[in-house]
Protein backbone atom coordinates (compact mmCIF):
# COMPACT_ATOMS: atom_id res chain seq x y z
CA UNK A 1 0.00 0.00 0.00
CA UNK A 2 1.34 3.71 -0.81
CA UNK A 3 2.07 6.28 2.23
CA UNK A 4 0.69 9.01 1.99
CA UNK A 5 3.22 11.72 1.41
CA UNK A 6 4.19 14.11 4.32
CA UNK A 7 4.35 18.03 4.29
CA UNK A 8 7.50 18.10 4.11
CA UNK A 9 8.25 15.98 0.75
CA UNK A 10 5.38 17.93 -0.72
CA UNK A 11 6.90 21.13 -0.06
CA UNK A 12 10.21 20.26 -1.37
CA UNK A 13 8.51 18.58 -4.63
CA UNK A 14 6.92 22.20 -4.99
CA UNK A 15 10.22 24.00 -4.44
CA UNK A 16 11.71 21.73 -7.47
CA UNK A 17 8.99 21.54 -9.66
CA UNK A 18 7.54 24.78 -9.40
CA UNK A 19 8.01 26.64 -13.20
CA UNK A 20 7.81 30.15 -12.12
CA UNK A 21 7.50 32.41 -9.07
CA UNK A 22 4.07 35.11 -9.06
CA UNK A 23 5.92 38.25 -9.83
CA UNK A 24 4.83 41.89 -11.48
CA UNK A 25 1.19 41.44 -10.64
CA UNK A 26 -1.13 44.51 -10.38
CA UNK A 27 -2.13 45.23 -7.05
CA UNK A 28 -6.00 45.63 -6.44
CA UNK A 29 -8.03 48.55 -6.58
CA UNK A 30 -9.64 48.74 -2.90
CA UNK A 31 -8.69 50.07 0.67
CA UNK A 32 -9.27 53.58 -1.09
CA UNK A 33 -11.78 56.46 -0.49
CA UNK A 34 -13.75 57.31 -3.45
CA UNK A 35 -15.02 60.40 -2.22
CA UNK A 36 -12.31 62.02 0.03
CA UNK A 37 -9.60 60.65 -2.89
CA UNK A 38 -11.39 62.07 -5.54
CA UNK A 39 -10.81 66.26 -5.89
CA UNK A 40 -13.32 66.55 -8.20
CA UNK A 41 -16.23 65.35 -6.86
CA UNK A 42 -14.95 66.38 -3.05
CA UNK A 43 -14.76 70.04 -4.20
CA UNK A 44 -17.93 69.83 -6.13
CA UNK A 45 -20.08 68.64 -3.09
CA UNK A 46 -17.72 71.26 -0.67
CA UNK A 47 -19.57 73.97 -3.13
CA UNK A 48 -23.19 73.05 -3.17
CA UNK A 49 -23.82 70.85 -0.64
CA UNK A 50 -20.80 70.87 1.83
CA UNK A 51 -23.10 69.69 4.83
CA UNK A 52 -23.30 66.04 3.04
CA UNK A 53 -19.62 65.69 3.25
CA UNK A 54 -19.49 63.06 5.90
CA UNK A 55 -22.25 61.08 4.05
CA UNK A 56 -19.99 61.12 0.78
CA UNK A 57 -16.86 60.21 2.86
CA UNK A 58 -19.07 57.43 4.55
CA UNK A 59 -20.18 55.64 1.40
CA UNK A 60 -16.69 56.53 -0.40
CA UNK A 61 -15.39 54.35 2.16
CA UNK A 62 -17.57 51.96 0.89
CA UNK A 63 -17.21 51.82 -2.71
CA UNK A 64 -12.85 51.03 -1.37
CA UNK A 65 -14.18 48.04 0.32
CA UNK A 66 -12.34 44.81 -0.95
CA UNK A 67 -15.42 43.06 1.17
CA UNK A 68 -18.20 45.17 -0.61
CA UNK A 69 -16.44 44.65 -4.03
CA UNK A 70 -16.69 41.07 -3.47
CA UNK A 71 -20.37 41.56 -2.85
CA UNK A 72 -20.57 42.95 -6.30
CA UNK A 73 -18.56 40.04 -7.60
CA UNK A 74 -21.05 38.01 -6.39
CA UNK A 75 -23.99 39.44 -6.83
CA UNK A 76 -23.12 39.29 -10.58
CA UNK A 77 -21.49 35.77 -10.84
CA UNK A 78 -25.10 34.51 -9.76
CA UNK A 79 -27.61 36.36 -11.08
CA UNK A 80 -31.86 36.35 -10.15
CA UNK A 81 -33.82 33.48 -10.83
CA UNK A 82 -37.50 33.65 -11.23
CA UNK A 83 -39.80 31.43 -9.56
CA UNK A 84 -43.10 31.70 -11.05
CA UNK A 85 -45.10 28.96 -8.78
CA UNK A 86 -44.29 27.93 -5.10
CA UNK A 87 -44.10 23.63 -4.89
CA UNK A 88 -47.52 23.28 -4.75
CA UNK A 89 -48.26 24.97 -7.58
CA UNK A 90 -49.90 28.23 -6.43
CA UNK A 91 -48.73 31.03 -8.47
CA UNK A 92 -45.84 32.93 -6.62
CA UNK A 93 -44.05 35.08 -9.64
CA UNK A 94 -41.43 36.27 -7.66
CA UNK A 95 -37.51 36.56 -7.97
CA UNK A 96 -34.65 35.27 -6.03
CA UNK A 97 -31.02 36.72 -5.42
CA UNK A 98 -27.91 35.88 -4.32
CA UNK A 99 -27.45 36.98 -0.34
CA UNK A 100 -25.12 39.48 -2.07
CA UNK A 101 -27.46 41.65 -3.86
CA UNK A 102 -29.63 42.08 -0.62
CA UNK A 103 -26.37 42.93 1.43
CA UNK A 104 -25.76 46.07 -1.50
CA UNK A 105 -29.41 47.11 -1.34
CA UNK A 106 -29.03 47.40 2.61
CA UNK A 107 -25.84 49.36 1.88
CA UNK A 108 -27.23 51.46 -0.55
CA UNK A 109 -30.68 52.48 1.32
CA UNK A 110 -28.71 52.48 4.64
CA UNK A 111 -26.56 55.05 2.79
CA UNK A 112 -29.60 57.43 1.18
CA UNK A 113 -28.67 56.72 -2.01
CA UNK A 114 -32.44 56.39 -3.11
CA UNK A 115 -33.63 59.73 -1.34
CA UNK A 116 -30.81 61.72 0.58
CA UNK A 117 -32.93 64.73 -1.41
CA UNK A 118 -36.23 63.76 -0.35
CA UNK A 119 -34.83 63.11 3.50
CA UNK A 120 -33.48 66.63 4.00
CA UNK A 121 -34.25 70.02 4.21
CA UNK A 122 -30.49 71.29 3.90
CA UNK A 123 -29.80 73.49 0.56
CA UNK A 124 -28.25 70.77 -2.32
CA UNK A 125 -30.32 68.20 -2.06
CA UNK A 126 -30.22 66.64 -5.39
CA UNK A 127 -26.42 67.98 -5.52
CA UNK A 128 -25.98 65.43 -2.20
CA UNK A 129 -27.62 62.74 -4.26
CA UNK A 130 -26.42 63.06 -7.31
CA UNK A 131 -22.61 62.87 -5.31
CA UNK A 132 -23.96 59.64 -3.38
CA UNK A 133 -24.86 58.22 -7.18
CA UNK A 134 -22.11 59.28 -8.56
CA UNK A 135 -20.40 56.63 -5.50
CA UNK A 136 -22.56 54.65 -6.03
CA UNK A 137 -21.49 53.74 -9.23
CA UNK A 138 -18.36 52.97 -8.45
CA UNK A 139 -19.79 50.20 -5.86
CA UNK A 140 -22.60 47.99 -8.36
CA UNK A 141 -23.97 49.04 -11.16
CA UNK A 142 -27.04 46.81 -11.03
CA UNK A 143 -28.60 47.99 -7.62
CA UNK A 144 -28.11 51.37 -9.16
CA UNK A 145 -31.17 50.80 -10.88
CA UNK A 146 -33.72 50.46 -8.12
CA UNK A 147 -32.41 53.20 -6.45
CA UNK A 148 -32.27 55.72 -9.28
CA UNK A 149 -35.82 54.22 -10.10
CA UNK A 150 -36.71 55.11 -6.38
CA UNK A 151 -35.06 58.38 -6.45
CA UNK A 152 -37.54 59.32 -9.31
CA UNK A 153 -40.48 57.65 -8.26
CA UNK A 154 -41.20 60.71 -5.23
CA UNK A 155 -42.13 63.01 -8.39
CA UNK A 156 -45.07 60.85 -8.72
CA UNK A 157 -45.92 60.12 -5.15
CA UNK A 158 -45.52 63.95 -4.45
CA UNK A 159 -48.25 64.26 -7.43
CA UNK A 160 -50.57 61.99 -6.65
CA UNK A 161 -52.18 62.42 -3.08
CA UNK A 162 -53.54 58.84 -3.05
CA UNK A 163 -50.36 57.71 -3.11
CA UNK A 164 -48.91 59.60 0.28
CA UNK A 165 -48.45 56.52 2.21
CA UNK A 166 -46.25 55.48 -0.25
CA UNK A 167 -43.81 58.70 -0.38
CA UNK A 168 -43.42 58.83 3.33
CA UNK A 169 -41.88 54.95 3.13
CA UNK A 170 -40.11 55.96 0.02
CA UNK A 171 -37.98 57.71 2.31
CA UNK A 172 -37.15 55.17 4.91
CA UNK A 173 -33.66 53.61 5.22
CA UNK A 174 -34.28 49.92 5.91
CA UNK A 175 -33.98 48.10 2.98
CA UNK A 176 -36.32 44.81 3.40
CA UNK A 177 -37.06 42.11 0.74
CA UNK A 178 -40.41 41.09 1.51
CA UNK A 179 -44.29 41.04 -0.39
CA UNK A 180 -45.52 42.97 2.98
CA UNK A 181 -48.18 45.45 2.17
CA UNK A 182 -46.94 48.61 2.18
CA UNK A 183 -47.91 49.98 5.32
CA UNK A 184 -46.00 47.27 7.16
CA UNK A 185 -42.78 47.92 5.74
CA UNK A 186 -39.85 50.34 6.75
CA UNK A 187 -39.08 51.57 3.05
CA UNK A 188 -40.18 50.61 -0.55
CA UNK A 189 -38.27 49.62 -3.84
CA UNK A 190 -40.04 50.93 -6.60
CA UNK A 191 -39.96 49.73 -10.45
CA UNK A 192 -41.00 50.71 -13.94
CA UNK A 193 -43.16 48.92 -16.65
CA UNK A 194 -43.55 51.56 -19.34
CA UNK A 195 -42.18 49.81 -22.94
CA UNK A 196 -44.32 47.74 -24.96
CA UNK A 197 -42.98 45.43 -27.89
CA UNK A 198 -44.49 47.77 -30.70
CA UNK A 199 -43.92 51.22 -29.07
CA UNK A 200 -40.41 51.44 -27.93
CA UNK A 201 -39.49 54.73 -26.62
CA UNK A 202 -42.62 55.64 -28.58
CA UNK A 203 -44.80 55.69 -25.48
CA UNK A 204 -47.91 56.45 -27.46
CA UNK A 205 -47.81 53.21 -28.96
CA UNK A 206 -49.32 51.49 -25.53
CA UNK A 207 -51.67 49.23 -26.33
CA UNK A 208 -52.67 48.18 -22.33
CA UNK A 209 -55.92 49.12 -21.64
CA UNK A 210 -57.17 50.13 -18.26
CA UNK A 211 -60.89 50.27 -16.95
CA UNK A 212 -62.16 51.98 -13.92
CA UNK A 213 -63.56 49.77 -11.39
CA UNK A 214 -64.05 51.52 -8.06
CA UNK A 215 -63.05 54.27 -6.16
CA UNK A 216 -61.83 53.42 -2.28
CA UNK A 217 -60.60 55.08 1.05
CA UNK A 218 -56.25 54.02 0.20
CA UNK A 219 -54.58 54.82 3.67
CA UNK A 220 -56.99 57.48 4.49
CA UNK A 221 -56.62 58.94 1.39
CA UNK A 222 -59.26 58.69 -1.60
CA UNK A 223 -57.63 56.31 -4.49
CA UNK A 224 -59.17 55.92 -8.05
CA UNK A 225 -58.51 52.46 -9.02
CA UNK A 226 -58.29 50.78 -12.75
CA UNK A 227 -58.24 47.30 -14.25
CA UNK A 228 -54.89 46.70 -16.29
CA UNK A 229 -54.82 44.46 -19.34
CA UNK A 230 -51.78 43.86 -21.42
CA UNK A 231 -48.16 42.96 -21.44
CA UNK A 232 -44.99 45.27 -20.94
CA UNK A 233 -42.20 44.36 -22.78
CA UNK A 234 -39.57 45.65 -20.19
CA UNK A 235 -40.31 46.21 -16.54
CA UNK A 236 -37.14 46.74 -14.44
CA UNK A 237 -37.08 44.87 -10.96
CA UNK A 238 -39.92 43.16 -10.89
CA UNK A 239 -39.55 42.26 -7.43
CA UNK A 240 -40.51 45.36 -6.39
CA UNK A 241 -42.86 46.88 -3.74
CA UNK A 242 -45.15 48.94 -6.28
CA UNK A 243 -44.74 50.09 -10.43
CA UNK A 244 -45.30 52.80 -12.20
CA UNK A 245 -47.03 52.09 -15.41
CA UNK A 246 -49.14 53.48 -18.58
CA UNK A 247 -51.93 52.18 -19.79
CA UNK A 248 -55.11 53.60 -22.37
CA UNK A 249 -58.34 54.69 -20.88
CA UNK A 250 -60.43 55.44 -23.99
CA UNK A 251 -57.45 56.14 -26.21
CA UNK A 252 -55.68 58.34 -23.96
CA UNK A 253 -51.93 56.93 -22.50
CA UNK A 254 -52.67 57.63 -18.58
CA UNK A 255 -50.36 56.91 -15.55
CA UNK A 256 -50.77 54.28 -12.81
CA UNK A 257 -49.51 52.89 -9.99
CA UNK A 258 -49.41 49.15 -9.35
CA UNK A 259 -48.82 47.73 -5.93
CA UNK A 260 -47.17 44.72 -5.87
CA UNK A 261 -49.74 44.06 -2.68
CA UNK A 262 -52.59 44.90 -2.04
CA UNK A 263 -54.40 46.38 0.93
CA UNK A 264 -56.19 42.99 1.96
CA UNK A 265 -52.79 41.42 1.99
CA UNK A 266 -53.46 39.17 -1.48
CA UNK A 267 -51.03 39.31 -3.91
CA UNK A 268 -51.97 41.39 -7.06
CA UNK A 269 -52.65 40.08 -10.45
CA UNK A 270 -49.31 40.89 -12.28
CA UNK A 271 -47.57 37.97 -14.12
CA UNK A 272 -43.93 37.88 -14.59
CA UNK A 273 -43.61 35.87 -17.95
CA UNK A 274 -39.55 35.73 -18.03
CA UNK A 275 -36.58 37.66 -16.90
CA UNK A 276 -34.34 39.22 -19.66
CA UNK A 277 -30.36 37.54 -20.44
CA UNK A 278 -28.86 40.90 -20.43
CA UNK A 279 -25.04 41.72 -21.82
CA UNK A 280 -24.45 43.40 -18.68
CA UNK A 281 -26.52 44.55 -15.22
CA UNK A 282 -26.76 41.18 -14.57
CA UNK A 283 -27.20 41.32 -11.24
CA UNK A 284 -30.12 43.11 -11.98
CA UNK A 285 -33.65 41.53 -12.78
CA UNK A 286 -34.90 43.34 -15.66
CA UNK A 287 -38.46 41.06 -17.26
CA UNK A 288 -41.54 40.87 -19.40
CA UNK A 289 -44.82 40.98 -17.47
CA UNK A 290 -48.34 40.11 -18.54
CA UNK A 291 -51.44 42.42 -16.70
CA UNK A 292 -54.79 40.56 -16.56
CA UNK A 293 -57.15 42.18 -14.18
CA UNK A 294 -54.56 44.04 -12.59
CA UNK A 295 -55.12 46.87 -9.84
CA UNK A 296 -54.14 49.92 -10.43
CA UNK A 297 -54.15 53.22 -9.02
CA UNK A 298 -54.66 56.45 -11.38
CA UNK A 299 -51.67 59.34 -11.14
CA UNK A 300 -52.88 62.36 -12.39
CA UNK A 301 -55.45 62.86 -15.08
CA UNK A 302 -57.43 60.21 -17.62
CA UNK A 303 -54.91 60.78 -21.23
CA UNK A 304 -52.27 62.76 -19.64
CA UNK A 305 -50.22 60.10 -18.59
CA UNK A 306 -47.09 60.70 -20.76
CA UNK A 307 -46.77 64.16 -19.29
CA UNK A 308 -46.67 62.59 -15.80
CA UNK A 309 -44.33 60.04 -16.44
CA UNK A 310 -41.94 63.01 -18.06
CA UNK A 311 -42.01 65.11 -14.34
CA UNK A 312 -39.95 61.80 -13.47
CA UNK A 313 -37.37 61.36 -16.25
CA UNK A 314 -36.05 64.44 -15.76
CA UNK A 315 -34.66 62.83 -12.19
CA UNK A 316 -34.05 58.88 -14.28
CA UNK A 317 -32.27 61.27 -16.83
CA UNK A 318 -30.05 63.33 -14.54
CA UNK A 319 -29.17 60.04 -12.44
CA UNK A 320 -28.19 58.27 -15.66
CA UNK A 321 -25.95 61.50 -16.46
CA UNK A 322 -24.25 61.01 -12.83
CA UNK A 323 -24.18 57.51 -13.19
CA UNK A 324 -22.23 57.07 -16.23
CA UNK A 325 -20.00 59.99 -14.46
CA UNK A 326 -19.16 57.73 -11.99
CA UNK A 327 -19.05 54.37 -14.11
CA UNK A 328 -16.01 56.47 -16.12
CA UNK A 329 -14.51 57.42 -12.46
CA UNK A 330 -14.32 53.35 -11.80
CA UNK A 331 -13.12 52.78 -15.26
CA UNK A 332 -10.44 55.32 -14.88
CA UNK A 333 -9.85 53.89 -11.40
CA UNK A 334 -8.97 50.70 -12.15
CA UNK A 335 -6.58 51.76 -15.09
CA UNK A 336 -4.60 54.04 -12.53
CA UNK A 337 -4.38 51.30 -9.91
CA UNK A 338 -3.59 49.03 -12.61
CA UNK A 339 -1.13 51.00 -14.89
CA UNK A 340 0.42 52.21 -11.43
CA UNK A 341 1.18 48.87 -10.08
CA UNK A 342 2.74 46.35 -12.92
CA UNK A 343 5.56 47.52 -14.41
CA UNK A 344 6.84 47.05 -17.78
CA UNK A 345 9.68 47.86 -19.50
CA UNK A 346 12.20 49.45 -16.43
CA UNK A 347 9.50 51.37 -15.17
CA UNK A 348 5.07 51.42 -14.06
CA UNK A 349 3.69 51.50 -16.73
CA UNK A 350 1.59 54.42 -16.18
CA UNK A 351 5.40 55.90 -16.14
CA UNK A 352 5.12 55.10 -19.67
CA UNK A 353 5.64 58.18 -22.35
CA UNK A 354 2.47 56.83 -24.04
CA UNK A 355 0.36 55.65 -21.38
CA UNK A 356 0.58 59.11 -19.45
CA UNK A 357 -1.06 60.34 -22.69
CA UNK A 358 -3.57 58.05 -22.41
CA UNK A 359 -4.23 58.14 -18.80
CA UNK A 360 -4.34 62.22 -18.91
CA UNK A 361 -6.96 62.04 -21.94
CA UNK A 362 -9.12 59.40 -19.72
CA UNK A 363 -9.08 61.83 -16.86
CA UNK A 364 -9.78 64.68 -18.32
CA UNK A 365 -13.09 63.10 -20.14
CA UNK A 366 -14.43 62.17 -16.69
CA UNK A 367 -13.73 65.68 -14.89
CA UNK A 368 -15.42 67.12 -17.79
CA UNK A 369 -18.36 64.68 -17.77
CA UNK A 370 -19.05 65.12 -13.78
CA UNK A 371 -18.61 69.04 -13.49
CA UNK A 372 -21.56 68.80 -15.93
CA UNK A 373 -23.63 66.26 -14.41
CA UNK A 374 -23.22 67.92 -10.94
CA UNK A 375 -24.32 71.50 -12.58
CA UNK A 376 -27.26 69.84 -13.64
CA UNK A 377 -28.25 68.50 -10.35
CA UNK A 378 -27.34 71.94 -9.14
CA UNK A 379 -29.53 73.35 -11.60
CA UNK A 380 -32.02 70.94 -10.47
CA UNK A 381 -31.57 71.92 -7.28
CA UNK A 382 -32.13 75.60 -7.76
CA UNK A 383 -35.22 75.33 -10.90
CA UNK A 384 -38.36 76.02 -8.40
CA UNK A 385 -36.76 79.17 -7.35
CA UNK A 386 -34.77 80.89 -10.55
CA UNK A 387 -36.38 79.88 -13.79
CA UNK A 388 -32.67 80.38 -15.49
CA UNK A 389 -32.30 76.90 -13.76
CA UNK A 390 -35.30 75.72 -14.85
CA UNK A 391 -34.78 76.24 -18.43
CA UNK A 392 -31.25 75.11 -18.30
CA UNK A 393 -32.27 71.85 -16.65
CA UNK A 394 -34.16 71.62 -19.35
CA UNK A 395 -32.03 71.56 -21.96
CA UNK A 396 -28.99 70.32 -20.55
CA UNK A 397 -30.47 67.25 -18.89
CA UNK A 398 -31.14 65.57 -21.91
CA UNK A 399 -27.94 66.53 -23.26
CA UNK A 400 -25.56 65.40 -20.31
CA UNK A 401 -27.63 61.76 -20.40
CA UNK A 402 -26.66 61.46 -24.20
CA UNK A 403 -23.33 62.62 -24.09
CA UNK A 404 -22.02 60.88 -20.71
CA UNK A 405 -24.02 57.58 -21.65
CA UNK A 406 -22.24 58.17 -24.89
CA UNK A 407 -18.66 58.42 -23.67
CA UNK A 408 -18.71 56.08 -21.19
CA UNK A 409 -18.57 52.93 -23.11
CA UNK A 410 -15.16 54.23 -24.67
CA UNK A 411 -13.63 55.19 -21.20
CA UNK A 412 -14.21 51.51 -20.34
CA UNK A 413 -12.78 50.09 -23.51
CA UNK A 414 -9.63 52.05 -22.95
CA UNK A 415 -9.74 51.72 -19.67
CA UNK A 416 -9.80 47.83 -20.30
CA UNK A 417 -6.94 47.80 -22.76
CA UNK A 418 -4.37 49.30 -19.91
CA UNK A 419 -5.32 46.09 -18.12
CA UNK A 420 -4.20 43.80 -21.47
CA UNK A 421 -6.05 40.96 -21.41
CA UNK A 422 -6.66 40.84 -17.65
CA UNK A 423 -9.17 43.44 -17.78
CA UNK A 424 -10.98 40.78 -20.15
CA UNK A 425 -11.12 38.28 -17.76
CA UNK A 426 -14.36 38.03 -15.14
CA UNK A 427 -12.41 37.52 -12.08
CA UNK A 428 -11.21 41.41 -12.85
CA UNK A 429 -13.68 43.88 -12.06
CA UNK A 430 -12.92 45.97 -15.52
CA UNK A 431 -14.42 43.16 -17.55
CA UNK A 432 -18.39 43.67 -15.54
CA UNK A 433 -17.87 47.42 -15.95
CA UNK A 434 -16.94 47.04 -19.42
CA UNK A 435 -19.98 44.92 -20.23
CA UNK A 436 -22.13 47.36 -17.80
CA UNK A 437 -20.98 50.45 -19.85
CA UNK A 438 -23.28 50.64 -22.64
CA UNK A 439 -26.59 50.01 -20.64
CA UNK A 440 -27.24 53.39 -19.59
CA UNK A 441 -27.26 54.91 -23.33
CA UNK A 442 -29.97 52.64 -24.06
CA UNK A 443 -31.95 52.86 -20.46
CA UNK A 444 -34.58 56.04 -20.30
CA UNK A 445 -34.01 56.98 -24.04
CA UNK A 446 -31.61 56.06 -26.32
CA UNK A 447 -29.36 58.59 -28.02
CA UNK A 448 -31.28 59.87 -30.62
CA UNK A 449 -34.30 59.97 -27.87
CA UNK A 450 -31.94 62.09 -25.98
CA UNK A 451 -31.23 64.72 -28.74
CA UNK A 452 -34.69 64.88 -30.08
CA UNK A 453 -35.76 65.69 -26.75
CA UNK A 454 -32.40 68.37 -26.63
CA UNK A 455 -34.20 70.23 -30.02
CA UNK A 456 -37.75 69.35 -28.49
CA UNK A 457 -37.10 71.57 -25.43
CA UNK A 458 -35.85 74.41 -28.18
CA UNK A 459 -38.41 74.27 -29.89
CA UNK A 460 -41.45 74.21 -27.04
CA UNK A 461 -39.60 76.35 -24.84
CA UNK A 462 -36.85 79.01 -26.78
CA UNK A 463 -35.85 80.24 -23.60
CA UNK A 464 -34.06 77.29 -23.27
CA UNK A 465 -31.06 78.45 -25.59
CA UNK A 466 -31.16 81.82 -24.02
CA UNK A 467 -30.44 79.69 -20.69
CA UNK A 468 -27.41 77.86 -22.13
CA UNK A 469 -26.18 80.87 -23.35
CA UNK A 470 -26.45 83.26 -20.44
CA UNK A 471 -24.69 80.59 -18.73
CA UNK A 472 -21.57 80.09 -21.04
CA UNK A 473 -21.52 84.19 -22.30
CA UNK A 474 -19.58 85.83 -19.25
CA UNK A 475 -17.05 83.03 -19.39
CA UNK A 476 -16.34 84.07 -23.42
CA UNK A 477 -13.25 86.76 -24.18
CA UNK A 478 -11.16 84.90 -21.23
CA UNK A 479 -10.07 81.81 -23.82
CA UNK A 480 -10.45 82.10 -28.18
CA UNK A 481 -10.74 78.22 -27.59
CA UNK A 482 -13.84 78.75 -25.53
CA UNK A 483 -15.27 81.14 -27.69
CA UNK A 484 -15.49 79.07 -30.43
CA UNK A 485 -17.41 76.05 -28.38
CA UNK A 486 -19.94 78.81 -28.03
CA UNK A 487 -20.20 79.70 -31.26
CA UNK A 488 -20.65 76.60 -32.63
CA UNK A 489 -23.05 75.66 -30.12
CA UNK A 490 -25.31 78.43 -31.01
CA UNK A 491 -24.61 78.01 -34.76
CA UNK A 492 -25.41 74.33 -34.39
CA UNK A 493 -29.06 74.67 -32.18
CA UNK A 494 -30.64 76.93 -34.90
CA UNK A 495 -29.63 74.83 -37.35
CA UNK A 496 -31.33 71.92 -35.29
CA UNK A 497 -34.49 73.86 -34.40
CA UNK A 498 -34.76 74.29 -38.18
CA UNK A 499 -33.73 70.68 -38.90
CA UNK A 500 -33.99 67.58 -36.84
CA UNK A 501 -30.96 66.39 -39.17
CA UNK A 502 -28.56 68.21 -36.98
CA UNK A 503 -29.68 67.52 -33.28
CA UNK A 504 -26.59 65.01 -32.84
CA UNK A 505 -23.89 67.54 -33.56
CA UNK A 506 -25.88 69.68 -31.50
CA UNK A 507 -26.34 67.86 -28.49
CA UNK A 508 -22.73 67.13 -28.58
CA UNK A 509 -21.95 70.96 -28.63
CA UNK A 510 -24.13 71.66 -25.84
CA UNK A 511 -22.57 68.63 -23.86
CA UNK A 512 -19.52 70.00 -24.54
CA UNK A 513 -19.44 73.91 -24.15
CA UNK A 514 -21.34 72.91 -20.88
CA UNK A 515 -18.12 70.74 -19.76
CA UNK A 516 -15.70 73.60 -20.48
CA UNK A 517 -17.76 76.19 -18.70
CA UNK A 518 -17.54 74.22 -15.26
CA UNK A 519 -13.87 73.23 -16.09
CA UNK A 520 -13.22 77.27 -16.45
CA UNK A 521 -14.62 77.60 -13.41
CA UNK A 522 -13.56 74.83 -11.39
CA UNK A 523 -10.65 72.80 -13.52
CA UNK A 524 -6.81 73.24 -12.92
CA UNK A 525 -4.80 75.17 -15.66
CA UNK A 526 -3.65 71.68 -16.86
CA UNK A 527 -7.30 70.24 -17.03
CA UNK A 528 -8.66 72.77 -18.56
CA UNK A 529 -6.06 73.56 -21.34
CA UNK A 530 -6.00 70.23 -22.27
CA UNK A 531 -9.89 70.28 -22.51
CA UNK A 532 -9.65 72.95 -25.08
CA UNK A 533 -6.77 72.25 -26.43
CA UNK A 534 -8.28 69.13 -27.89
CA UNK A 535 -12.48 69.50 -27.29
CA UNK A 536 -12.49 72.69 -28.57
CA UNK A 537 -9.48 72.18 -30.80
CA UNK A 538 -9.48 73.95 -34.60
CA UNK A 539 -5.34 72.76 -35.12
CA UNK A 540 -4.41 70.11 -37.25
CA UNK A 541 -3.56 67.18 -34.90
CA UNK A 542 -4.17 68.39 -31.54
CA UNK A 543 -6.33 65.73 -31.05
CA UNK A 544 -6.96 62.18 -32.77
CA UNK A 545 -10.14 60.07 -32.58
CA UNK A 546 -9.02 57.96 -29.78
CA UNK A 547 -7.37 58.55 -26.16
CA UNK A 548 -4.21 58.81 -25.71
CA UNK A 549 -3.52 61.60 -28.19
CA UNK A 550 -3.46 64.55 -26.86
CA UNK A 551 0.66 64.69 -27.26
CA UNK A 552 0.23 67.92 -29.85
CA UNK A 553 -2.06 69.76 -27.03
CA UNK A 554 0.26 69.18 -23.67
CA UNK A 555 3.77 68.86 -22.46
CA UNK A 556 4.17 65.54 -21.03
CA UNK A 557 5.17 67.51 -17.70
CA UNK A 558 1.40 68.96 -17.83
CA UNK A 559 -0.44 65.66 -18.67
CA UNK A 560 1.16 64.08 -15.94
CA UNK A 561 -0.06 67.34 -13.29
CA UNK A 562 -3.60 65.82 -14.82
CA UNK A 563 -2.78 62.26 -13.97
CA UNK A 564 -1.58 63.07 -10.82
CA UNK A 565 -4.74 64.81 -9.97
CA UNK A 566 -6.76 61.87 -11.37
CA UNK A 567 -5.32 59.44 -8.74
CA UNK A 568 -7.33 58.50 -5.73
CA UNK A 569 -5.57 59.17 -3.01
CA UNK A 570 -5.98 56.69 0.32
Amino acid sequence: MNKPLSAEVLEAGADRYATHPVRNQAQPAAGFNAFTGDAVIRAAVARDAPWASERCAALGAVAGDEGVQELARLANRHPPELKTHDRFGNRIDWVEFHPSWHELMTLAWRHEVPNLCWRTSEPGGHSARAALSYLWNQVEHGTGCPAGMAYAAYAGFESEPALAIWKEKSQGTAYEFSRREVADKPSVVIGYAMTEKQGGSDLRQTLTTARFTHVSNYHGATAHWYELTGHKWFCSVPQSDGFFTLAKVDGGVTCFFLPRTLPDGSYNRFFVQRLKDKAGNRSNASSEVEFAGTLAIRVGEEGRGIREILTHAHLTRLDFAIGSAGLMRQSLTLALAHTSTRQAFGTSIADRPMMINVLADMAVEVEASTLMAMRIARATDLMKASEHERLLARVATPAAKYFNCSRAPSIANEALQCHGGNGFIEENPMARVYREAPLNSVWEGTANMMCMDVRRAMLREPGTLGALLDEVRPLTRLDPRFDTLVRTAERLAHEAVADEYFARPMAEAVARVLQGAELIRHGTHEVTDLFLATRAATAPGAWGSHYGTVAGAITQDAARQVVRRARVAG
